[in-house]
């Protein structure tokens, strides 16, 4: 199926389920009496099947409780993880922010800026020219060659929104951006979303601040136990999560 020229995303029929491991052996004694009875896998339905399309342009958010689905849904979007069933479409370049999936912890900020800018589609060149506004707009100069797996999770966040503010994602995934790292710095990501730059772009943004969803997104998809409740007109979406948080 290919997508329409229209559609950033389109999601057919998607559904996850993951393989958890009950371990009841608790105790060294329990495990000692038990090595040859393996502890038993359990099948959790993370998302039930589910359809949406995102227009090209446009901001979405995505609500729900804690564990309602919207991180899995985001890294089925995303490509971080396959789905069970159905089908997605991406047209255009995608990278999630989700303090730093997608970013070895093993680099340095300075390869990071390099493996991800190669992953959006651009040269050494191109990477070259907008390398200087990457770390200051992340504001992490002095930690540029330093592993990230040494960095706090906002230093995490900052860097992974500048790549994609700077390199240019078309479709990105944010995840609980505005609430990670200091006031300045969500001031400034506030900043990217009110200025000219977000035009064109697809965002799908994830958040329990119901502010900022309403501020941004002209659609939302609200989750209710791995369920798509329903996806359209935000205030409708705000309205049924916070009737069902009541």
């Amino acid at each position: 199926m290919s997508t329409e020229h229209n559609f950033s995303i389109v999601a057919r029929n998607i559904s996850k389920t993951f393989q958890i491991t009950e371990d009841s052996h608790n105790t060294v004694k329990h495990r000692l009496f038990n090595l040859f009875n393996p502890p038993r896998a359990k099948k959790v339905l993370a998302l039930k099947s589910m359809s949406l399309d995102v227009v090209k342009g446009e901001s979405i958010g995505l609500i729900g409780r804690n564990g309602s689905g919207k991180s899995t849904l985001t890294k089925l979007l995303a490509g971080v993880y396959k789905t069970d069933t159905g089908s997605i479409d991406i047209n255009g370049t995608t990278m999630l922010m989700n303090l730093g999936v997608g970013m070895s912890h093993e680099l340095t900020a300075r390869e990071n800026i390099y493996v991800s800018g190669s992953v959006l589609g651009l040269k050494i060149k191109d990477i070259d020219a907008i390398f200087d506004e990457i770390v200051d707009f992340a504001e992490l100069r002095e930690f540029i060659d330093t592993k990230i797996k040494f960095f706090s999770s906002g230093m995490v966040a900052r860097l992974g929104f500048s790549i994609a503010v700077k390199a240019g994602a078309d479709i990105m995934f944010l995840d609980e951006i505005f609430a990670v790292g200091d006031m300045k710095f969500q001031e400034k990501a506030v900043k990217v979303f009110e200025s000219s730059w977000i035009k064109g772009k697809t965002v799908v943004l994830v958040s329990h601040t119901m502010d900022i969803i309403q501020k941004y997104c002209q659609r939302s998809a609200y989750l209710k136990k791995g369920e798509l409740i329903y996806f359209g007109d935000t205030a409708t979406a705000v309205e049924m999560y916070l009737k069902d948080n009541e």
